[in-house]
């Protein structure tokens, strides 16, 4: 069940960055995509260096899908934009019942 969760959180980071990137294109996407990628590094990756600590990680996971579901409704994407938001919260969800080894 483990590579299930995380396997679909994994989807999610890149559909996150995929939807702000696709909702600013070109120079404001470039950058939004930069910044959702350099947050997640520093601060929510399994092995970043400086990780959050449970319940601020799980925030600020929620805010970046949040602003990610924002960005596929904001391009037309009203379907993809809530399939995502479940899957993002959810895998967020089972990601701390199934933490990454």
């Amino acid at each position: 069940m483990s590579w299930l969760v995380h396997g679909v959180r994994f989807g999610c980071e890149i559909a996150a960055v995929v939807a702000v990137v696709w909702w600013g294109w070109p120079v404001l996407g470039i950058v939004a995509g930069a910044v959702v990628i350099l947050l997640w590094g520093a601060w929510v990756a399994p092995k970043a260096k400086r990780r959050l600590p449970d319940p601020a990680r799980f925030v600020l996971e929620l805010v970046i899908f949040g602003l990610a579901t924002v960005a596929f409704a904001e391009v037309g994407q009203t379907v993809i934009a809530v399939g995502f938001a479940v899957a993002a919260v959810v895998s967020a969800a089972l990601s701390r019942r199934y933490p990454p080894p």
